[in-house]
Order: structure tokens, then C-alpha cells, then sequence
């Protein structure tokens, strides 16, 4: 029985052109101002400091940093001092209304009917946790940020690797083969179920055919009653 279900976000939940059309170039075009101005912020030092770490610079300069992250948007690396950054530049778009978080009209639904059942929500995406929040806290349709239980982003590990599956278990407090993990990205599911969990991939175009996982083109295809 699936007591828990954890979900990506973006080409899951979430159309991937909101993500590379609207939050990246947003994020983007302001990353530099908006450095030089707020870099002594804690939230923007700690990130900045991060990223110091991550690049073996300690010493790099406020100019450094920008190019590294210009760089890192680049090549879509999952940095997670970039992804806090992004996380913070995005808060002011949806606090302004510059846009709403993108949902697939047949997400909504069914997160509500799971919740009928008592099962618990929590998300996984490699933006920030406070990108995911603000996400489905400014959505389409509102508010959703209290249907889930909790939120883990590249903190507790990459998304491909298996270990990182082994700690969300681990803080969830739910054996592996009591939880869902839907994802668009194949080598996601790879990594979920070699730590023991139950998987489907979200098809929102054509059938990946190198794909091992079962496939399902809309939420409301998903049926945990099939699932052993």
C-alpha cells in the first residue's frame, strides 16, 4: 500500500517551458544587480559562500561569482548555491503577480483525491525548496502549499543517485516500498527504484522508449490500487 508520494516538479507537475521560458530568464536577467546589491544579506552571503566552496575559490570576487553562475545557468547545472539564488530573485516575480506557477489542470485533482485517502504529499525537485514552495504557493490554482507534508531539494543528494532516495525514506520515516515517486526523467525513476521505491514516469509527449518504468500521460491515469 502507498502510504506516501513524492513528485518532481518541473515536466511532471509542471509545463518545462514555465521553467526555461519564464523562471530562468527572469532569474537571469537580474542575477548581476541584484548581487550587487543584497550580497551582504544572510541568505545571499550563505549561498555566496556556497558557491565559493563549491567552485574551490574562496577567494573569488563578487564579479567571479556572477560569471560562474551565468555559466552554470548555461550548462542548467544543479548547483545548489544557484538554486537558492534562483529560489530568492523568483520570490519577488510572484510576490509582484509577474507570473504564477504552472500546473497541469490534471495535478490539482488528483493531489486532492490522494489526500482523501490520507496519503502524504511531499515534493523533490533540484530547485531550491524554497523555489518549490513558492512555486505552488503562488500556482495557477493558489495556495496549494498545505497539501504537502514536506519538500526535499538537492540537499538531501542528487536526483539520480540512489542514496539519495535511501535518506528522503529516512526522513519520511516510511519503508521504500510504501512510497511513489513520479518523475518525467527516467534515470530519476532508475535511482528511486534501486533504493526500493515504487515508480511512474509522467509522458507528457511521446512514450520514452529506453524507459523500464510505467508510463502514464496524465495524473488521473495513475492507479495506487494496481500498484503491488
Amino acid at each position: 500500500m502507498i502510504r506516501a508520494i513524492v513528485t518532481d516538479i518541473e515536466g511532471t507537475t509542471t509545463d518545462i517551458r514555465f521553467v526555461h521560458n519564464i523562471l530562468f530568464p527572469y532569474a537571469r536577467e537580474r542575477l548581476a544587480d541584484f548581487i550587487a546589491q543584497y550580497q551582504d544579506e544572510k541568505s545571499v552571503n550563505e549561498a555566496l559562500v556556497e558557491l565559493r566552496a563549491e567552485i574551490a575559490q574562496p577567494n573569488a570576487s563578487t564579479e567571479q561569482l556572477i560569471e560562474t553562475l551565468l555559466r552554470f545557468m548555461d550548462e542548467d547545472k544543479k548547483s545548489t548555491s544557484l538554486k537558492t539564488l534562483q529560489g530568492i530573485i523568483w520570490r519577488e516575480g510572484y510576490v509582484k503577480g509577474d507570473f504564477t506557477g504552472h500546473l497541469y489542470e490534471d495535478v490539482l485533482p488528483t493531489f486532492l483525491n490522494w489526500k482523501t485517502q490520507n496519503i502524504d504529499l511531499y515534493v523533490y525537485s533540484s530547485g531550491s525548496v524554497d523555489a518549490q514552495k513558492l512555486l505552488f504557493g503562488y500556482s495557477d490554482e493558489g495556495n496549494l502549499t498545505p497539501l504537502f507534508t514536506g519538500y526535499f531539494d538537492t540537499r538531501v543528494g542528487a536526483k539520480r543517485e540512489e542514496q539519495s532516495y535511501r535518506n528522503i525514506a529516512d526522513n519520511i520515516g516510511i519503508p521504500a516500498n510504501e512510497l511513489l515517486f513520479l518523475s518525467d526523467i527516467y534515470h530519476e525513476l532508475d535511482a528511486a527504484k534501486a533504493a526500493g521505491w515504487h515508480t511512474i514516469q509522467l509522458i507528457r509527449d511521446d512514450a520514452d522508449t529506453i524507459s523500464t518504468h510505467h508510463q502514464v500521460h496524465l495524473f488521473d491515469e495513475i492507479k495506487l490500487e494496481d500498484i503491488a
